[in-house]
């Protein structure tokens, strides 16, 4: 496969960096955090340059501006998701809109001996979440199981449903750790026959995927801006409008009210009534930025470049000898990256080493013990992809795994004294 990629780099300034003294960066932690192009640097500044100013109430040119903006950007994000402005509630990232939900739909309609379910290859945030709720509710979480190759025991859920009370279904479409992607759909149809209504952590899904959220029939969907090319601190929550319609704010102050007296308070329309306080205008403009700029790529060229990278990624990774892949090895069955353990070596060991070569890849337990716990893995490490990724950033990635045995290749006979001395060495 030739050197292959989707966008032009030049649209993503930080990619020219030199690291490590003449080492080209490779950047293959994009499920961490995405850059961002050059469109959305220029929509912040934009903003902050020309319209900065406080949304709604301002009777001022700046005050009109930025209110049309904030509304106007609110709106072309929905539009990504294929959902209404008024069915997206503006959150700082997938997490405080999993907590949103506990802390909402969760305490009215949570209840003693009530069951929720969830999985263990969750994100801490899709888990910790429903831990909590359980216990606030005297309430019973349940945990799918994944099989040996990460994919979903769905015979788990079957018999969740068949047991009775379950009201909740927390799922993630994409896992972060190891890339499976969950069939959704199937989970949600049979939740829904049986009165359950899901929960889509979406944050892994939202970059790769063409996400309809009317079509995808979710009952919420929480994203992540700074994962999909868009800015840090903002991101949303898509609620069923039948469902938003009786959800309560838990949030309160400015700006999300219609009349306060001394002992009553009614609130504002939806969605505004879930944004107390200032929003962050900018933030949502250049999430708008993010959301156009995949538009116009396609969300389903970058799937199916995505599967590319995976299928060019396993290919290669496989002829290293000491590299054990994580998770499904069909491309259809996974997304976004690729994680790996490197046989006798620890993860953080393997991604200070390919530092020291330009590549940056995360490495850990990726805030999914349980997960890693079920897969007898301490740590794994993860090279994950999105449209500035080219086929050249993976050969990097196995080129410098070289390293990796050259540095561990003997560490029967050296002391750990020689390998700390080394790894300080490649740290510096």
């Amino acid at each position: 496969m030739n050197d292959k990629s989707l966008v032009s780099l030049s649209d993503f300034p930080i990619l020219s960096r030199v690291v490590h003294g003449d080492k080209r960066l490779v950047y293959l932690d994009s499920a961490a955090t995405s850059h961002k192009p050059q469109q959305v640097i220029d929509a912040i500044v934009e903003y902050y340059t020309r319209h900065n100013a406080n949304v709604h109430r301002g009777i001022h040119v700046l005050g009109d501006e930025s209110t049309k903006l904030f509304h106007e950007s609110r709106s072309k994000i929905a539009k990504f998701f294929g959902a209404e402005e008024d069915e997206l509630i503006l959150v700082r990232n997938t997490t405080e809109a999993l907590n949103t939900i506990a802390y909402t739909w969760g305490e009215m309609n949570i209840g003693e001996g009530d069951v929720i379910v969830s999985t263990v290859m969750e994100h801490h945030s899709n888990l910790v979440p429903w831990q909590q709720l359980a216990k606030r509710k005297g309430a019973i979480l349940k945990l799918i199981s994944v099989t040996t190759d990460g994919l979903l025991q769905l015979d788990d859920l079957q018999k969740f449903i068949q047991e009775g009370k379950v009201k909740l279904i927390a799922v993630t479409h994409v896992s972060n750790a190891i890339g499976t992607k969950n069939p959704i759909e199937q989970i949600i149809d049979l939740a829904h026959e049986h009165g359950a209504v899901v929960v889509i952590d979406g944050a892994q899904s939202a970059p790769h995927l063409a996400i309809d959220f009317h079509t995808l029939n979710c009952d919420f969907y929480g994203f992540s801006g700074h994962k999909m090319l868009g800015p840090m601190g903002i991101g949303g929550l898509l609620v069923k409008r039948d469902i938003l319609e009786k959800l309560p704010p838990f949030f309160f102050g400015g700006g999300m009210i219609n009349e306060v007296h001394e002992q009553e308070t009614s609130f504002a329309d939806l969605p505004d009534r879930f944004i107390a306080g200032t929003p962050d205008v900018a933030g949502t403009v250049g999430l708008a930025a993010a959301c156009a700029y995949l538009s116009n790529i396609g969300m389903k060229a970058i799937e199916e470049f995505d599967k590319e990278l995976i299928v060019y990624a396993i290919e290669n990774l496989k002829t290293v000898p000491q590299v054990k892949l994580l998770g499904p090895l069909v491309a259809a069955q996974r997304c976004g990256s690729v994680s790996f353990e490197y046989q006798g070596v620890h993860a953080h060991d393997v991604a200070q080493i390919l530092d020291s070569e330009g590549v940056a890849v995360r490495s850990g337990h990726h805030c999914t013990m349980p997960l890693h716990e079920v897969m007898k893995c301490t740590a794994s490490v993860r090279a994950s992809f999105n449209v500035y990724t080219t086929t050249a950033d993976i050969e990097v990635l196995v080129k410098a795994l070289e390293k990796v045995k050259t540095v561990f290749g003997y560490t029967e006979v050296r002391s750990k004294n020689e390998l700390a001395q080394y790894l300080k060495k490649i740290k510096e």
